[in-house]
């Protein structure tokens, strides 16, 4: 399958994770890295910046989310290939994401979903799998088209 973003195409990093201290920080520079590794960072437009601190956002949310809801992601999986970025962070609660109620946001907490259903192409959950206890909350974000490296601004 082609990719359509730098990098070869359907790359897989993990990030096994213990615990919650720290965890987000440590999530985010993981990703932060392996976009750097795919071509994604430096960004070549403004469009593609905002993209990525987006993902970063995204990241950042459902790590989160993990630790508050979850006792804690167990590993961050990104898979990258076809120009888009999937994000996968596996948890031991069966208990899937739920949307609340609309409520203001200028109220503090509570606002995780909304950013996915905003900043995401999709998003959505699963269970891990047969025999295994725990589900999957995913992101894909898709790569903004971006002019080449050595086109004027």
């Amino acid at each position: 399958m082609p990719d359509g973003g730098g990098g070869p195409p359907n790359q897989i990093r993990r990030l096994v994770l213990h615990g919650t201290r720290g965890v987000v920080s440590r999530c985010r520079d993981f990703t932060a890295r392996a976009l750097a590794d795919w071509g994604w960072i430096p960004p070549d437009s403004e469009e593609a910046g905002e993209r990525v601190e987006d993902v970063l956002l995204l990241v950042s949310e459902v790590v989160t989310n993990a630790c508050l809801h979850a006792g804690g992601p167990e590993e961050l999986v990104l898979r990258h290939g076809e120009g888009r970025l999937r994000v996968e962070v596996y948890d031991a609660s069966p208990e899937h994401p739920r949307v609340r109620v609309p409520r203001s946001p200028a109220l503090p907490g509570g606002h995780g979903l909304m950013v996915l259903d905003l900043l995401a192409g999709d998003w959505g959950s699963r269970d891990k799998g047969p025999g295994a206890v725990g589900k999957v909350v995913w992101l894909e974000v898709e790569r903004p088209p971006g002019r080449k490296r050595d086109e004027p601004d």
